[in-house]
């Protein structure tokens, strides 16, 4: 007989006033297919639930809490993810995210290599989080570092990392583009060493190869495939083969195509993430136009308020010359305005 897995999760709730809320949510709960007992503290304000995660997931358990009329804290964390190569990989990451107990939602957007997490402190940890994003074989930044500008540091040196592996790849596959186009146009046209092919193309695969290998590893290690598990298949099929058969004297070799195919692809990735720089700087210097403050009317008084502070129904004074700091109605007045935040222009 298969021993059951029982799992225990606290939950913070806000809004029980007295013992009787406490009872109901306390009840509620218990009630859940799943669940093997709960018990809810009015003064410490957190549940704390035994639940058979076969059978019930977290996410399952703050649905019904929320359904019976109360509310679970929760922070918002903007994460900064390096190693993103394409949709796959933004997709994989969120997925993942999604699926960890305390996070509400996730959101992965692979322009800006920004993940918005929407999380429940008392459940699962930034900390946590980091490790399981780590874990997927990605870089990711604290929130601290991304407020301090270190990941423009950590940018620029995958940038140069990344020309460096292309200018590599360009600099050992020449020689063997050159040998292949003389091939094609006349019958005794350059021709190259077997061994010096394997000596130049070796490092192409392994070094500027590297990335493909490194993704391709994460990728089926958590059980999906991207476009780096493609490469890797194509190129170490036309190496691995070609080595064989220079060991074995067969004469037919493809560490041309290994090679090239490694370069052209390393030059496509190399244009696309200049590409998500130059968008990902342009989203920043839109977001600086944002204002960090608003001026609202309270009674017959302006005050100066941060923008997260203004609450709906609030009247907005903007100025001739300032940004509209919030989403509205104009209720009287006239003007023309600058929409080149919302448009892009």
């Amino acid at each position: 007989m298969q021993k059951k897995t029982i799992k225990t999760i606290t939950i913070p709730i806000s809004g029980m006033k007295c013992s009787a809320c406490s009872a109901r949510v306390e009840k509620g709960l218990n009630n859940l297919s799943g669940v093997n007992s709960a018990s809810v503290n009015l003064v410490m304000e957190k549940a704390k639930v035994d639940y058979d995660p076969e059978k019930i997931k977290p996410k399952e358990i703050i649905d019904e809490i929320l359904k019976i009329g109360f509310k679970v804290p929760e922070e918002n964390i903007t994460l900064l993810i390096s190693g993103m190569s394409c949709a796959a990989c933004a997709a994989r990451v969120e997925k993942k995210l999604n699926s960890m107990a305390g996070i509400s939602n996730a959101s992965v957007n692979l322009a800006t290599n920004k993940a918005d997490i929407s999380f429940i402190p008392d459940i699962v940890s930034v900390n946590q989080i980091k490790e399981t994003i780590e874990t997927l074989g990605y870089g990711v930044k604290t929130p601290e570092d991304i407020i301090r500008g270190k990941q423009d540091n950590s940018k620029q040196i995958e940038m140069k990392l990344q020309i460096t592996r292309f200018v590599f790849a360009v600099v050992f596959t020449l020689p063997m583009f050159y040998m292949m186009i003389s091939n094609f146009f006349t019958k005794n046209g350059f021709m190259i060493d077997p061994w010096i092919q394997l000596a130049i193309a070796t490092p192409v695969q392994f070094f500027s190869g590297w990335p493909f290998y490194r993704g391709a590893y994460h990728a089926l290690k958590s059980g999906s495939a991207n476009m780096d598990v493609l490469v890797v298949l194509g190129t170490s099929v036309a190496y691995f083969y070609s080595v064989i058969s220079l060991f074995a004297g067969w004469g037919v070799l493809y560490f041309e195509s290994s090679a090239m195919l490694i370069t052209i692809i390393s030059f496509g990735k190399l244009l696309e993430t200049i590409a998500k720089g130059r968008t990902s700087e342009a989203i920043k210097k839109l977001m600086e136009l944002k204002p960090k403050t608003a001026r609202v009317l309270r009674g017959d008084t302006e005050k100066d308020i941060p923008v997260e502070d203004v609450k709906v129904g609030d009247i907005v004074i903007v100025r001739p010359g300032e940004r509209v700091p919030v989403d509205g109605v104009i209720l009287e007045g006239r003007s023309s305005i600058d929409e080149s935040m919302l448009t892009g222009e």
